[in-house]
């Protein structure tokens, strides 16, 4: 009966939280449908600025003109690399500076100096031109590896899971340590296994993270076939732009349904399309990861 006796404004209160809940989900819902509608529509119908939530002249020739250029299969692929090889680094260098910086100041006694040395180059860097520099110093540029090295050990990450060690009772570690057990067991059997939700937060992080970079691939390649997928996308209107130039009439023929609107549009659902997959399986330890993580004991 506690239900029935609540007052007014409990009531009042509850609607106008479900009713922002509700606005904020629907503004965030319906630029996505409207982006959906575009990629769909035909050139004509965008230029009349008549498409709203449904497709007008239903077509897919902007899909059809981005999946269709041999480069963007190159470029995905360099992508998909990009992901399987940045995935584990991260994690395994976000794994290898988190745990000691764990540790009390008795335990490692320069962990507040590295601390601190950490928080300033989140904050602070060279600059572009200066990470340039070192990365065609050391002969990276046009590989992989340009696209890897740099960003190996993710700042923000380290934290998380830095403070999400910290959480973990001390006398778990304690009790291993009388049984004779080494830190890379302790770590291995014991914190790891413990840490799934906040290491399912830090590989979403690094995940979006690769999948979404673009500009570290256009500064770091020189030749196109080298791009992963978002520079790519950067440059695929630049490209529509010299297929007229050259006289392309296949191009210019299949040009005439698509429009940068529409294109772009599409080129955002296709990029999102592996993140849209992944992301449900790792939802569930998303939240109690970031949160877990983010909170100092």
């Amino acid at each position: 009966m506690n239900h029935l006796n609540r007052s007014k404004t409990w009531w009042l209160s509850q609607t106008l939280i479900y009713f922002i809940i509700t606005f904020v989900t629907v503004s965030c819902i319906v630029p996505i449908i409207n982006l959906l509608a575009i990629s769909f529509s035909a050139s004509q119908a965008i230029i009349e600025n008549t498409v709203s939530l449904l497709p007008v002249g239903f077509t897919t020739k902007a899909y059809t003109y981005v999946m269709h250029n041999q480069k963007f299969w190159t470029s995905a692929k360099v992508s998909l690399l990009r992901v399987l090889f940045g995935l584990p680094i991260n994690l395994v260098m976000t794994v290898l500076v988190a745990y000691p910086l764990s540790k009390t100041e008795q335990a490692f006694p320069a962990r507040k100096y590295y601390v601190t040395f950490m928080l300033t180059v989140m904050l602070f860097n060279g600059g572009m031109m200066p990470t340039y520099f070192v990365v065609a110093k050391t002969g990276l540029i046009d590989t992989l590896w340009a696209l890897l090295i740099p960003g190996a050990v993710p700042i923000f990450s380290c934290i998380v899971l830095m403070n999400f060690f910290r959480g973990i009772p001390s006398a778990l570690e304690e009790a291993a340590l009388l049984d004779g057990a080494s830190q890379g067991q302790i770590l291995t059997r014991i914190f790891l296994p413990l840490s799934k939700p906040s290491l399912a937060t830090v590989a979403l992080f690094s995940l979006i993270g690769h999948w979404n970079a673009w500009f570290d691939g256009l500064i770091y390649s020189n030749h196109t076939v080298n791009y992963p997928l978002q520079s790519y996308l950067q440059t695929l209107v630049a490209s529509n732009t010299q297929a007229m130039l050259t006289g392309d009439l296949k191009s210019f023929m299949e040009m005439m349904d698509v429009n940068d609107t529409n294109m772009k549009a599409a080129q955002i659902f296709i990029s999102i399309i592996p993140l849209m997959v992944v992301y449900p399986f790792l939802q569930k330890y998303f939240t109690a990861g970031l949160t877990l993580g983010s909170v100092k004991e």
